[in-house]
């Protein structure tokens, strides 16, 4: 079986990077694909597997000021070529989960609590001088590609860390056929 791992970014160990890095344990042979990547930001688990980096990765200033671009993000990811996939396994807090996927492939979403930056918190990560900055996903436009429902992206099975992640999480979660989504609490 041949299994794409798609993470938002790999610029440090925090939590979602702990369950990358036990998803790679799991499938070793696994190719992650991911927005950006800073070499030696991340455990060894992680950095000795096979990293695919989107078209962000080669943008002016990106390693360190990545989140400027957050408006490409859903096109980014949406670009990656996920043909010849069985498994195609997300672990998001932003846009990875946004994938496309073959149709003949399985998603798996492991959706992470939201980036708090982007909708609620936005003045406490970046203070209320810096507002323009990044601007909030909430007050974009729906045709930049950063509404609720084009985020989420086709999955076959969804899940979520917490029954508290519901109230910070997308409500229905995922495009794609309602009818084919699966929901589940680890």
């Amino acid at each position: 079986m041949k299994v794409a791992i798609v993470h938002d970014w790999l610029t440090g160990m925090r939590g979602g990077e702990r369950c990358l890095e036990v998803f790679c344990e799991l499938f070793p042979l696994a190719d992650i694909y991911t927005l950006l990547h800073i070499p030696g930001s991340t455990s060894s688990t992680i950095e000795k597997m096979s990293i695919k980096t989107s078209f962000i990765q080669n943008l002016p200033f990106a390693k360190r000021g990545y989140r400027k671009y957050l408006s490409l993000f859903p096109l980014a990811v949406e670009h990656f070529n996920l043909k010849g996939y069985d498994l195609i396994l997300s672990c998001s807090h932003c846009v990875a989960k946004g994938i496309i996927p073959p149709p003949d492939a399985l998603h798996i979403s492991y959706l992470l609590t939201p980036m708090r930056y982007a909708w609620d918190m936005y003045e406490e990560y970046f203070g209320a001088k810096r507002s323009k900055l990044i601007p909030p996903l909430h007050s974009l436009p729906q045709d930049v590609g950063c509404d609720v429902e084009s985020a989420c992206g086709p999955f076959s099975l969804y899940l979520k860390p917490c029954e508290e992640s519901d109230q910070e999480v997308l409500p229905e979660g995922g495009g794609g056929d309602p009818s084919s989504r699966r929901y589940s609490t680890i």
